[in-house]
């Protein structure tokens, strides 16, 4: 497996693999590792000839008070992680390599960007959408490979990927849970054992809104109250939201007559949570 730190170095190997007719397949992550990440790897593995992985926390879409300092990091065991699955490059730039000097150019995708983690996190979909802009342009794959917790993430890309003919496709690949239903995260790492033990109440109000769902329940205000109340008593849980948006548009509903994304938002102390369910989907995916 080969360790690229140069934008040169990873075009270089892309551009070797498409001359010989390979496909590529591309899983671009801020690192740190977990079985989230794996299946992102495995699934661009089974689809794509040849897979990049990326590790770059990217500073642009942090705030001034959010956790860029001390999100985790461990290039070694990520490297060895990577390896395991049979990832074929990794990316790994410094900052000053994916912002030079002079940098000053940066992507806005509106509408869907206005609500929900964007509304919370100011600026934070700004970065995302120039740092994936970046990363495309430089690895140049056939396909892409995201995961469904960060669904509002996913939903931005491919509009953006639409909307500047970029020529790939995206895929979103199901959430990976814990035994008790948690979204794997790589800042479940911030999570104190009780506040680990507390936030299993997201996966369960997620599975309660699914339950009423399948027992005939359409009123989006009332499935958004069941997972609202669930949260609410569990003392150690602060809501940021929990709303009920349509796909692929995020639009507000009132009542659900076709594919839409339930998601919440939620501190236990200083760690913010993100989960999600697709409801209305033949397959629970976006």
């Amino acid at each position: 497996m080969l360790i690229c730190r140069t934008i040169k170095e990873i075009r270089d190997f892309v551009r070797q693999a498409r001359s010989r007719g390979l496909t590529v397949g591309f899983v671009p992550t801020m690192g740190y590792f977990h079985e989230g990440h794996l299946t992102l790897m495995r699934r661009a593995k089974e689809a794509c000839d040849v897979v990049v992985v990326s590790i770059f926390v990217n500073p642009l879409q942090f705030g001034p008070r959010e956790d860029y300092d001390r999100y985790p990091r461990d290039l070694d065991r990520d490297v060895s992680l990577a390896r395991e699955v049979g990832v074929d490059a990794v990316f790994h730039p410094s900052v000053e390599e994916m912002y030079p000097s002079g940098f000053a150019t940066h992507v806005d995708v509106e509408g869907l960007t206005e609500c929900l983690c964007g509304l919370s996190r100011p600026g934070h979909f700004r970065g995302v959408a120039t740092v994936v802009t970046k990363l495309f342009n430089i690895v140049r794959p056939d396909r892409a490979f995201f995961g469904q917790k960060d669904a509002q993430q996913a939903l931005v890309i491919r509009r953006m990927v639409e909307d500047l003919n970029m020529d790939l496709e995206i895929v979103t690949v199901p959430t990976v849970r814990e035994e008790d239903g948690l979204a794997m995260s790589s800042r479940n790492v911030y999570l104190s054992p009780e506040e680990r033990r507390a936030a299993a109440v997201l996966p369960r109000s997620l599975d309660a809104a699914r339950r009423a769902y399948e027992s005939g329940e359409r009123d989006a205000g009332r499935l958004v109250e069941l997972v609202r109340g669930m949260i609410a008593a569990e003392p150690r849980a602060r809501i940021d939201y929990v709303e009920i948006r349509s796909v692929p548009d995020l639009k507000p509903v009132s009542r659900l007559d076709g594919p839409v994304l339930l998601a919440l938002a939620v501190r236990f102390g200083s760690t913010r949570l993100i989960d999600n369910l697709v409801l209305g989907s033949p397959d629970g995916v976006l």
